[in-house]
């Protein structure tokens, strides 16, 4: 037991809370969607293990290829692999592992799955990489989440539509804004490194406009959602909700106060994302009974 909670502890297992909702979104949206839907129970939960193996294999990748950074930085140097709990090469044969349950579900899952597993996981290990050569890295991590919704959308209709694509762009746009509310703590850690983020390359005030852009794009992405899908009232009170965090986690993160991080970064957007979540399922079971 102590490994397995060292391992959920190196993916930062309760993070997967941002996307997963949005997974869920998509999947269910597939089940409105598509009239000849089949085996959904299976469907369902190798979505799941899609979600997990990713998720985790981006994370572990990320933690082994930060490693000598992680240990340099006061913030990460308590993290697994530079404390020695997880040995590097332990770390990397997680990531295999990880990776060959996702391609093994998404053949599972159906021929389209299956033909974009691979790009799927270019996008989420490439992100790894990106943190050392553009400040764009936010975008990147924000399109590697992105692919949430419409694969799980993909698993039931195997085919695309114009609104997971468009909940897949909120989450672009809301992941890569409170990525950079997050990279704030390394300003200068980054640039004593070389390494590049929005805060490092514009200084904290002009990275937080940045992220307040980024996320009214996003909530500008579900509203459109909302008129796109015919929504009912429930999924306008989960927009409230949604941008009501957004607007909340902005307020209590300032440049020269940052002692609410954690409030902002994780509880903000857990609760934006499980409850809008929850409320847009809820509101497409009612477009279902109509």
């Amino acid at each position: 037991m102590a490994t397995v909670k060292n391992y959920l502890s190196l993916v930062k297992f309760s993070h997967t809370i941002f996307a997963l909702p949005f997974a869920m979104i998509g999947f269910f949206l597939g089940v409105h969607q598509a009239s000849n839907a089949s085996h959904l129970a299976i469907k369902f939960l190798l979505v799941l293990v899609c979600m997990v193996t990713a998720r985790s294999a981006a994370m572990a990748f990320n933690r082994y290829l930060d490693r000598s950074f992680d240990a340099k930085n006061p913030r990460t140097a308590i993290r697994e692999i530079p404390q020695g709990i997880i040995s590097p090469d332990h770390a990397l044969r997680f990531v295999i592992i990880n990776c060959l349950l996702f391609v093994t579900a998404c053949w599972l899952i159906n021929t389209v799955c299956l033909y974009l597993a691979p790009i799927a996981l270019f996008v989420i290990l490439f992100y790894s990489y990106t943190k050392r050569f553009t400040p764009l890295c936010h975008l990147v991590l924000g399109l590697g989440l992105s692919l949430a919704p419409i694969g799980a959308y993909l698993a039931v209709t195997g085919s695309f539509s114009l609104l997971p694509i468009l909940f897949s762009l909120a989450v672009i746009f809301w992941v890569s804004g409170f990525d950079i509310i997050y990279a704030l703590q390394d300003v200068d850690f980054d640039r004593s490194q070389h390494l590049y983020s929005i805060p490092a390359a514009l200084g904290k005030a002009r990275a937080l406009r940045v992220s307040e852009l980024l996320h009214l794009l996003s909530a500008a992405c579900v509203i459109m959602a909302g008129f796109s899908g015919e929504f009912h009232w429930l999924y306008w009170i989960g927009i409230l909700v949604f941008a009501g965090m957004l607007i909340y986690q902005h307020s209590i993160v300032k440049p020269n106060d940052l002692r609410r991080m954690n409030i902002a970064f994780m509880t903000a957007n857990g609760i934006a994302s499980v409850i809008f979540g929850l409320l847009v399922i809820l509101d497409i079971f009612l477009l279902s009974n109509n």
